[in-house]
């Protein structure tokens, strides 16, 4: 065994690769007096002792060190940990820590340099739900089926290294490190080699909010969380008290690693508005400044887009206009007004929501709540995003969140009629701004999506439980699934041998016909008109689309149909889709329909849509 010592301020975090032979070890553990790096090497375990810098950084370097090596550190003699910066935990959260060549993987994506922002047509997945697999390898198998769907992008929930096999992923602790039960960091690259092979982006859900309560041991090791903020998880995550220099670095290299090693084309970053920082620069920008950077060096489009529930343009908004400047925010309004009115859901949130007017300012403006008072919340809420382009904004009718922090994680097709699916789909689809489809919606999957943790603590079980139940109790929700239990994780899962049936085939035909046309359509477009009628609860968009050409939709709530004068001027509105085409489960045999200038005949909760001349 050789070992050297290095102060080298530009080494990764982490297990990387020094010079020939060699693997450098840097933790940060400003807290410890003494590290040891704990390799175990066939046929022996060796201790090697770190030395540490003014900063708290601790490094070594071992040669005969192979990927596959396990390892930990021992914090001043006694407590053994595995690496903040593992890349890869085979035995799990309270396991040692695996040794990973990132260079290893041979990817064949050489010429793929990402999708800008208006292409991009999002699928959220859950990996451990989306097939009977549960792994990387399986969700591979499914790339064709989404390529024929029309999706443009795959957006993967958390695979932070979490607690147990089972779990929704924002409970990860080892941020660095891919789900050891998913298959691990090769086999994630093998899952993006494969989209990318197959002009599919991947966007990966990344949580610096907060970590998960079990396995989490960064405290052991420096002030990772801090007292002043307390989020609905726990302490918030230090950015900007004693010490936030070095945790900032952890989460900003974090987020290009995910670019660098992993080619993820976009990140998600969860619940920012559980992220506190009163800093100059506040982390968001930072990471974005680095993520960007970095893409500009790989010669790739790479976008950072924020879950919120803030309302807050700055997100978005350039920094030259005081923003941060990231891709683009998720947009709840569109949801809440949609739902809520299609369901007649007025529990919790969605008190705030529930009047067609709603739906009419989130296709218009945005954000339904831009200053003004929300009744749930009891103060004003939000500023206006009008001004912005459209597609920074991202919407959906169904999300893991909209349906899994329901009771029982019903999804829209438990809830409402095929007709209202389909309104439902057109409405995202044809919406100006950027559609996220949740796994299985297209299809109208019945089974549902609910909260399932694999914990080993029993007190942190039952403050789950409970906690899931208090949560519930705005909505008038009682009885709740057993987040422990297996089944409440298989109940979850796709079922796709039922896709077969009649109702699934007329919606996802609507579906890949919608993103055809919304592809076809939409090409450099842009929103110049939005027109709509109380009374007879019809709503209709324009688009100036490429070459000057128009394209119009017409949408209607009414149960039944009706004839309306032509919102698009004295010229003539050709049809392209309606819903009520037999192919899509209608009574109407599908053809070319002209109506020029006075009426035109929408069905009841249906909707068309088509070219506009003159």
């Amino acid at each position: 065994m050789s070992i050297k010592h290095s102060r080298k301020r530009s080494l990764s975090l982490g297990a990387t690769k020094a010079r020939s032979g060699f693997y450098a070890f840097t933790v940060w553990a400003p807290l410890a007096a003494r590290v040891d790096l704990k390799l175990r090497l066939r046929p022996k375990t060796v201790f090697i002792p770190m030395v540490k810098d003014d900063d708290g950084y601790f490094r070594t370097e071992a040669i005969r060190v192979a990927p596959g090596t396990k390892y930990s550190y021992v914090l001043d003699g006694a407590k053994e940990r595995s690496d903040p910066a593992s890349r890869f935990q085979p035995d799990g959260v309270h396991g040692p820590s695996a040794v990973v060549d990132p260079d290893s993987y041979r990817w064949k994506d050489r010429l793929w340099k990402g999708l800008s922002l208006h292409d991009l047509i999002i699928y959220e997945l859950h990996i451990g739900t989306f097939t009977p697999e549960g792994t990387f390898a399986g969700a591979i198998k499914k790339i064709p089926y989404l390529k024929k769907l029309g999706i443009t992008c795959v957006e993967v929930m958390p695979v932070a290294q979490f607690p147990g096999s089972r779990n929704w992923g924002y409970d990860g602790v080892g941020l660095y490190a891919v789900q050891n039960s998913y298959g691990g960091p090769e086999a994630f690259k093998r899952f993006i080699d494969a989209c990318h092979r197959a002009g599919l982006a991947v966007c990966l859900d990344v949580v610096y909010n907060h970590l998960g309560p079990e396995g989490n041991y960064l405290s052991d090791f420096g002030p990772y969380f801090t007292k002043k903020y307390h989020t609905p998880w726990g302490d918030a995550i230090n950015y900007d008290d004693r010490g936030s220099g070095h945790v900032r670095r952890f989460v900003v290299e974090n987020g290009v690693r995910w670019i660098s090693e992993y080619h993820l084309d976009a990140l998600r970053v969860d619940a920012i508005h559980g992220i506190y920082d009163f800093s100059s620069r506040h982390i968001l920008q930072e990471l974005n400044d680095a993520i960007q950077s970095a893409a500009q060096k790989l010669g790739r489009c790479v976008h950072v887009i924020a879950e919120s529930d803030l309302n807050d343009s700055r997100i978005i908004r350039s920094k030259k206009q005081g923003g941060y400047g990231l891709s683009g925010q998720w947009n709840d309004d569109f949801h809440h007004a949609v739902h809520s009115y299609l369901t007649g859901d007025r529990q919790g949130y969605y008190e705030d929501f529930g009047r067609f007017d709603d739906i009419v300012k989130a296709i218009k403006e945005g954000f339904v709540y831009d200053g003004k008072y929300s009744s749930f919340r009891k103060r004003h809420h939000g500023n206006s995003v009008k001004d912005l382009s459209p597609q920074k904004l991202v919407i959906c009718v169904q999300n893991h969140d909209q349906v899994g922090n329901r009771a029982f994680g019903e999804r829209l097709s438990t809830l409402v009629d095929l007709d209202r699916q389909k309104l439902a789909a057109v409405l995202l689809i044809l919406s100006a701004n950027t559609p996220l489809l949740f796994m299985g919606q297209e299809y109208g999957e019945r089974a549902p999506f609910q909260y399932f943790i694999d914990h080993e603590d029993a007190g942190l079980i039952h403050a789950v439980q409970e906690g899931r139940k208090r949560e519930f109790a705005a909505f008038g929700w009682e009885e709740t699934p057993d987040p422990e239990s297996k089944k409440t994780f298989l109940d979850s899962k796709l079922k796709w041998h039922a896709k077969a049936g009649n109702e699934r085939r007329y919606l996802l035909r609507l579906y890949q016909d919608l993103i055809s046309l919304r592809k076809k359509m939409f090409s450099d477009s842009s929103l110049s008109g939005v027109w709509w009628d109380k009374g007879g609860q019809w709503i209709a968009i324009e688009y100036t689309c490429r070459k000057r050409r128009r394209f119009g939709v017409i949408i209607s709530f009414l149960g039944q149909e009706q004839k309306i004068a032509s919102p698009f001027g004295a010229g003539t509105f050709s049809e392209m889709l309606n819903t009520a085409y037999s192919r899509y489960g209608g009574k109407i045999k599908q053809k070319v329909q002209a109506y020029c200038k006075k009426e035109i005949l929408v069905p009841r909760y249906g909707a068309l849509a088509g070219k506009i001349y003159g």
